[in-house]
């Protein structure tokens, strides 16, 4: 398994998320500020690190219309607790008029597990047990929205 997410490009530090693992509990509210609760029916995850390729991501997930991510048992998690405050308050205007939950995660730790590779979203294909089947890379800039949705 080491051997082929070296391969991959993205070999794992010390502490990261793998396969088998239990998906971790997050606490975070979406861009309406609704609490986020990880349900049973999500089987996949996707998380975004870094802001450019959130913001690709954005507009690849609202391009396909509403309901995108649920149709898919989808949950879309995006990393802010870098975000300086100024930037917020142009931000998540913005983010309120996607028409795809986003999920605003402000906490370091709550996402410092998850593997990451540059330009691309995490994608956890989870059980229904709330375990990661498969990890994989999303690049937003050269990949369909529906690549992610891969078993």
């Amino acid at each position: 398994m080491i051997l082929s997410l070296c391969l991959l490009g993205c070999p794992l530090r010390a502490g990261q998320l793998a396969e088998g693992d239990l998906v971790p509990t997050v606490t975070a509210k979406d861009q309406f500020g609704q609490d986020f609760l990880l349900a049973t029916n999500v089987q996949f995850l996707l998380v975004a690190a870094e802001m450019a390729s959130a913001k690709t991501a954005n507009q690849k997930l609202a391009e396909q219309g509403p309901g995108f991510l649920e149709r898919h048992h989808a949950a879309y998690l995006m990393d802010i607790h870098t975000m300086p405050g100024v930037a917020r308050f142009f931000a998540f205007p913005k983010l309120r008029r996607y028409p795809q939950r986003i999920v605003l995660v402000d906490s370091a730790p709550a996402l410092a597990a998850v593997p990451k590779r540059s330009e691309c979203l995490t994608v956890f294909s989870v059980t229904p047990a709330g375990r990661i089947l498969k990890i994989a890379f999303w690049n937003p800039f050269s990949e369909p929205a529906d690549r992610c949705f891969v078993r």
